[in-house]
């Protein structure tokens, strides 16, 4: 092997070296970001809980009943009629 050969083999070497070193690191940062945000979460957590706790419970309040539209005991319009208020509406049925 010439020292050309040999210069570029270890700078192949080294590149290898350097990405393998710098995924190590990236996993390292990647876990202690994750570890973060998991902690502040747990703490997040925590404090909600305790001020749930804390405060008195809530009354549920009643949902008022929707109006009726129409009533249970009128018909539904005729098909033909129904067709002909969306014709005279614009609409093409």
């Amino acid at each position: 092997m010439s020292k050309e050969d040999r210069d570029r083999a270890q700078a192949r070497m080294d590149k290898q070296t350097r990405a393998t070193q710098d995924a190590r690191s990236g996993k390292a940062d990647r876990d202690s970001a994750n570890k973060a945000v998991l902690d502040n979460m747990a703490k997040l957590r925590a404090l909600r809980l305790a001020r749930e706790a804390a405060e008195p419970p809530r009354v549920a309040v009643a949902k008022k009943a929707a109006p009726k539209k129409k009533k249970a005991d009128e018909p539904a319009p005729a098909l033909s009629d129904w067709l002909a208020s969306q014709q005279s509406g614009g609409r093409r049925t």
